[in-house]
């Protein structure tokens, strides 16, 4: 099994993560979803299901799952509940994780990307081997997310609460894409990124990986 370069991707709430995302899939490169992993977890049959019914048993949904706004609504305002309900989630995306990694070594592919929205809150940038953040200006932010169904200016706020600021995360990363430049800035950047990972001198996956994921810890910003 041949090693990967793994680049984590991150960036604040409406900051156009998921957008660059999908350029580096357009590029060829894997990209490992932590969200829509975390909505597997919790959907009908999902693995989370039973050990999150078990410490929230009013967040069931009338499909056997998990009720994703009741149970935000459930932990957001409670640090001891949302600390909880992280020790079932975040070992289970952890081994989501390593398998798709698995896969790509199987398949020597060289570079992959885990997009990961709290990367650095986490600490997982200890399993990585570089870093990427996406980043746009404020105002821009906030129209795209009050523009999300279901947003408020409440709920962005609680959202923004449990991120480090943006500034912070631009500081400790090794690559800053800004958005709402237009796609072709975006993705020239990208490619910028996919040419000189070719000269990362380590790949995390395997050894690097394993060790970062047995030390990793929430952490808080500076």
């Amino acid at each position: 099994m041949s090693g990967v370069r793994v680049l984590g991707l991150t960036g604040s709430v409406a900051s156009g993560k998921s957008f660059v995302a999908a350029l580096f899939d357009l590029l060829g490169i894997p990209v490992f979803d932590a969200d829509a992993t975390v909505h597997a977890l919790l959907a009908p049959g999902g693995l989370a299901v039973a050990p999150v019914l078990a410490a929230f048993p009013e967040t069931a949904d009338a499909a056997g799952g998990i009720d994703r706004r009741r149970l935000g609504a459930r932990v957001f305002h409670e640090p001891a509940a949302l600390a909880r309900l992280e020790r079932i989630l975040h070992p289970l995306v952890r081994e989501a994780e390593r398998r798709f990694l698995a896969r790509c070594a199987r398949h020597r592919i060289w570079l992959a990307v885990l997009d990961i929205p709290l990367l650095f809150e986490t600490g997982a940038e200890a399993r990585v081997d570089r870093t990427v953040v996406v980043s746009c200006h404020p105002l821009l932010q906030e129209q795209r997310a009050l523009a999300r169904p279901g947003m408020s200016r409440e709920r962005l706020a609680r959202v923004r609460a449990h991120q480090w600021p943006d500034a912070e995360k631009v500081k400790r990363a090794d690559y800053v894409i800004r958005t709402g430049r237009g796609r072709g800035e975006a993705l020239a950047a990208v490619r910028a990124i996919v040419r000189d990972m070719r000269d990362c001198p380590t790949r995390a996956f395997p050894d690097r990986w394993l060790l970062g994921a047995r030390r990793e810890r929430p952490r808080r910003a500076a």
